[in-house]
């Protein structure tokens, strides 16, 4: 019996995709796959996402797994390269790096090259995690003019810090100073995360960079994927693996935190925080069995848990398939109930958790 099993449904991916470029008709789009293609799997994810123009990664180990697994397509590295003895790597690579300080400026003008590499100037407009300050702009962007190793071709690039929030003038303030630095240069601009596509439609520039949505989750606060026409990706399921009679007034779990006040059934499945699914969901967060909505019960274990299935009426027994989240259970709903956002639980897979890959 498979248990714990992530499947992973490539027709939604295909759709999703589509729909980036609905929402972004006279964009390129750079399709993000960090942390494992957000838990989805890094190369297999890569190699259905066909129409993508690129690939964007945070690190150097995830661009060359991409390499290894006979992906061409250009590949961008978010956080940019850490030590200069990578530089020739990410030439002999075609990567392309995010040049977001002056360490990573410095060492690439002083390093010796065989041929430039393709740079994206990343501008801090607010975020205050990576980028440049606004008024380096200009000495910056001169001096990745002026070095053989960089190629002419300078894309340029910012991050939002509140795009997922409609009502926040924060994405406003974004878009204006980096329009203010960028507008008289004719290079490639990007802006827009997943957000950004869906909410702030003046800021797609040349480029966006879809990231959750590609995925079929919202990156819009307090929405859900259908909302956009999005389809999730990802199904997580498991097996019950008992059903136990308990008494009223009977404590279960760890702890001993919830009791019944009056005899009840439960099923127990086969899934846990080992396999990623959050140890602080709340009593009563959601699963499904067969079409059946039943809350779970105690606390989650590293391989357990318990879920009410009050008297099973619906003659639930050990092998019936459990759905943890998916397209009728959506991630978003699951993360409300744990405290937590989408991106956790997606990343959060475990490697005992099985994959499928559906077409």
């Amino acid at each position: 019996m498979r248990l714990a099993t992530a499947e992973i449904n490539l027709t939604a991916l295909a759709h999703n995709l589509a729909q980036v470029k609905r929402f972004a008709p006279n964009s390129k789009v750079m399709a993000v796959l960090k942390a494992n293609a957000y838990g989805h799997g890094l190369v297999k994810i890569a190699q259905h996402l066909n129409d993508a123009d690129a690939f964007a990664v945070a690190r150097i180990d995830e661009a060359l797994a991409l390499r290894a697994g006979g992906l061409t397509k250009p590949i961008v590295l978010l956080e940019g390269f850490f030590n200069k003895d990578d530089l020739p790597i990410l030439l002999a690579n075609n990567f392309q790096t995010i040049i977001h300080d002056e360490y990573q400026l410095a060492a690439l003008e002083e390093a010796e090259l065989e041929a430039p590499l393709l740079c994206w100037l990343k501008v801090n407009t607010g975020m205050h995690r990576l980028g440049i300050a606004p008024e380096q702009f200009d000495e910056f962007y001169k001096r990745l003019q002026k070095t053989p190793n960089a190629n002419n071709t300078v894309n340029l690039m910012t991050h939002f810090a509140c795009a997922d929030d409609v009502n926040n003038t924060k994405t406003v303030q974004q878009i204006s100073q980096f329009d203010c630095l960028v507008n008289n240069i004719n290079q490639a601009h990007c802006l827009s995360n997943s957000a950004g596509i869906i909410a702030w439609p003046n800021a797609h520039g040349d480029w966006v960079r879809p990231g959750l949505m590609l995925y079929g989750v919202s990156p819009m606060a307090n929405a859900l994927g259908e909302q956009h026409q999005l389809k999730p990706v990802m199904r997580l399921t498991t097996r019950v693996i008992a059903v136990r009679h308990v008494p009223a007034n009977e404590a279960v779990g760890y702890g001993g935190r919830w009791k019944s006040d009056k005899a009840t059934q439960l099923a127990v499945v086969a899934m846990g925080y080992g396999d990623g699914y959050p140890r602080h969901a709340k009593e009563g967060t959601p699963v499904v069995i067969g079409k059946q909505r039943y809350g779970i019960v105690g606390s989650v274990a590293m391989d357990m848990i318990s879920v009410d299935i009050g008297q099973n009426e619906h003659n639930i027994k050990v092998g019936d398939r459990v759905t943890m989240w998916g397209p009728e259970l959506p991630v978003e709903e699951i993360a409300q109930c744990a405290d937590t956002i989408p991106y956790e639980l997606l990343c959060n897979i475990t490697p005992r958790v099985s994959y499928e890959y559906q077409p």
